[in-house]
């Protein structure tokens, strides 16, 4: 399988011989077209960077991957070198995007103003996303959900390369709270017509981690954090480019006991009172190197690797002490190359090799544990950008996918011990994806999408999918997407047993399928005030769940909800935003029919404030959350209907520069002090605060 697998991979170049889909924005293609009139100046969803998504929301920068106003080197880290004679897009980046569905997008300059120390923190102020728990200490069993569907229904990406390692156990092989904050340029958040390009298995969203690159002359920038729960982060980020050659390296290190105290009843409470074995220490390196070989091909080298260390809280009784290691490595090879003129065609063809290692070890009473789940991955990739006319833009290509699964299971409980072995298992996955864009006419365009997949496991399955938008006038737009999609069960769900949760694997699971859409409008109300309102549902047939502690399809879950984006500009300095997500996932069929899907708020609203002014800035921002259905109940008095409580937030964030390549910054999270349920009888800290020094050299 791997011979064959590394075959394809080196045919792959020669195997596109035409060129390839460029779907640029509705506004870029009329600006080529000098002889079509400009019926409609509302901008496209990809060139709004939409509410609480960008830089712009609290601050008052006009280009999102500006610099911070204190930065007064001549030569900033986002603009190329005078020695750079050509201008390639960022390797691996997905440049043109279906405009049928929102693509939400924040920058690297919003993610320090929100004092993000994970994926997770930055994805929780995102329109659509519930995250029960953020953050490096949270526990890895947190709910994460974008529009009712599960982190392992979305798809997670590194510049365009998928990273879920089809492990669902420790929710899709994606820690959220392990990825390297300080090399993320920025991230984006599409779903729809765009699920075609990137996976079958995104009933929720797409959301796509674009690394750091280097520009211009060297620079060193560090930071260091210390705070509540003894907390210390420490990061530091060199780059530049240097001729054709650009290249970032960042190192981030963490820690934090987690240690605080908890009201009777919580989940892991110790006799002291604490919360008990939510210690996490964390270490992540990324480099990238760049190489502009002419004016039409560059190449893209890209690293990245986790070491992560910490206790394993469960939601259920009595205390958990098992522990997690996590160990990643990603590495992904990527070159792109300007086919014809360059203007019309472009070919990006990247292979990728991706790894997860979990492992679980500890006493369970007077027996102990261990547990280990092993996956490899190997991707290629081919990706095809073609304007065949002006009217008329395709885009489409090859993904191939190699999974090789070890996983180990060991307990000296004898009740367990029949259970002990180990499964080596494999996969092979190879899909054909189109998505073609019909501009009809200057303010009218639709989306036809096609997802042919091939899997060793599962068979041969189609997933079409169709997206429209259309400006009414200027100001307003109106859009549409339907897509189907199926997602399989994971070779740890079919053949691996949980030493953790005590759940036996089922090889008789069958996938979810079923399908997602939209229908939305985007409305710009002034100059300064823009709101987008989108109505999204799903309905996922087969839904794997666990039944009396065995993986197993747990029937039909419907989901239908409201999502509302709205950015506004105050003054000069002054801008705020508001998101609001209403969902309902109901259990269609089962014992539980009729009841919220567990975990799952009905409502989250985000909301924030900020000035800058010369360096300075502030931030304020609130959140609500309804209260999710619990999804464990240890407890005698426990009934499934039983909800956690809602809660506000309330968190303020600044900067004081010192001087002006020095900054001092602040977080104050929790404001109010409130010790509210995240989820499952896990509790927040209260009142915690971070204070660091960055510095930019």
């Amino acid at each position: 399988m791997k011979k064959d697998f590394l075959l394809l991979t080196v045919a792959l170049p020669l195997l596109i011989a035409s060129p390839s889909y460029a779907v640029e924005s509705e506004i870029e293609q009329r600006n080529t077209n000098k002889s079509t009139e400009v019926i409609s100046d509302i901008p496209s969803l990809s060139e709004i960077e939409l509410p609480a998504t960008n830089a712009e929301l609290l601050s008052q920068q006009s280009v999102p991957i500006e610099v911070n106003p204190e930065e007064t080197q001549p030569e900033t880290e986002q603009t190329p070198s005078d020695d750079a004679d050509i201008s390639i897009e960022a390797i691996a980046e997905p440049d043109n995007l279906p405009q049928s569905t929102p693509t939400y997008v924040i920058d690297r300059e919003e993610i320090k103003k929100q004092g993000a120390a994970s994926l997770a923190d930055i994805l929780k102020r995102m329109p659509g996303f519930a995250i029960n728990d953020a953050g490096h200490g949270a526990d890895i069993h947190t709910g994460t959900y974008y529009r009712g569907a599960s982190i392992n229904q979305s798809v997670f990406l590194i510049n365009g390369r998928q990273i879920n390692t089809n492990v669902n156990i420790y929710h899709g092989g994606t820690d959220l709270n392990s990825i390297p904050v300080e090399a993320i340029e920025r991230v984006e958040l599409y779903s729809g017509t765009a699920s075609a390009l990137f996976g079958s298995s995104a009933f929720g969203g797409v959301v796509n981690i674009i690394t750091k690159e280097g520009y211009g002359k060297p620079k060193f920038s560090a930071s260091a954090e210390f705070g509540s729960l003894s907390l210390n982060n420490q990061q530091a980020t060199y780059g530049g480019s240097s001729d054709k050659v650009k290249y970032n390296f960042s190192f981030e290190r963490f820690f934090t006991d987690n240690r605080y105290r908890v009201p009777v009843g919580a989940a892991n409470r110790d006799e002291q009172g604490f919360l008990s074995n939510a210690d996490t220490a964390t270490s992540t390196y990324f480099g990238s190197i760049g190489v502009d070989l002419n004016q039409k091909n560059s190449l893209n080298l890209d690293v990245t690797a986790l070491s992560s260390r910490r206790g394993l809280i469960y939601f259920g009784f009595p205390l958990q002490r098992d522990r997690l290691d996590h160990d990643g490595l990603n590495i992904g090879l990527s070159w792109k190359t300007r086919l014809g003129n360059g203007e019309s065609s472009n070919l990006t063809t990247s292979i990728g090799y991706n790894q997860d290692y979990f492992s679980t070890y500890g006493p369970t009473g007077s027996f102990y544990r261990t547990g280990a789940l092993d996956t490899q991955q190997l991707t290629a990739r081919v990706d095809h950008e073609w304007k065949i006319t002006a009217n008329n833009k395709l885009r489409w290509g090859l993904d191939l996918k190699n999974t090789d699964l070890t996983g180990d299971v060991l307990s000296t409980n004898p009740s367990n011990i029949a259970k002990n072995e180990t499964e080596d298992r494999s996969l092979f996955n190879t899909a054909l994806f189109a998505v073609n864009t019909w501009n009809i006419s200057d303010n009218f365009l639709i989306d036809l999408g096609l997802r042919q997949t091939f899997d060793s496991q599962f068979g041969n399955y189609l997933n079409p999918s169709v997206g429209l938008r259309y400006a009414v006038t200027p100001l307003i737009a109106v859009r549409g997407s339907w897509a189907g999609a199926q997602r399989n069960p994971g070779l740890d769900q079919l053949y691996v047993y949980d030493t953790v949760h005590g759940w036996e694997p089922n090889p008789d699971l069958r996938p979810e399928t079923g399908s997602t859409w939209s229908a939305g409008i985007d409305v710009n109300f002034s100059q300064n005030l823009i709101g987008q309102f989108t109505y999204f549902g799903s309905s996922i047939g087969d839904r794997l769940g666990v039944i009396a502690g065995k993986w197993a399809n747990i029937g039909l879950v419907d989901t239908n909800g409201l999502e509302a984006a709205l950015q506004l500009k105050i003054a000069t300095g002054w801008s705020t935003f508001l998101n609001y997500t209403y969902t309902d996932s109901q259990i269609k069929t089962g014992t539980e029919k009729g009841l919220q899907l567990g975990l799952i708020p009905y409502s989250v609203l985000q909301t924030g404030v900020g000035y800058e002014n010369s360096g300075w800035q502030a931030n304020l921002y609130v959140t609500y959350n309804s209260g999710a259905r619990r999804s464990i109940f240890a407890n005698s008095n426990d009934k499934p209907t039983d909800f956690a409580p809602s809660f506000v937030n309330l968190d303020l964030s600044g900067r004081i520069p010192l001087t002006s390549n020095l900054g001092l910054t602040v977080y104050l999270e929790n404001l109010l002090d409130e010790q509210y349920e995240r989820v499952n009888r896990i509790y927040s800290p209260g009142f915690t605060f971070r204070l660091g020094l960055n510095a930019n050299f």
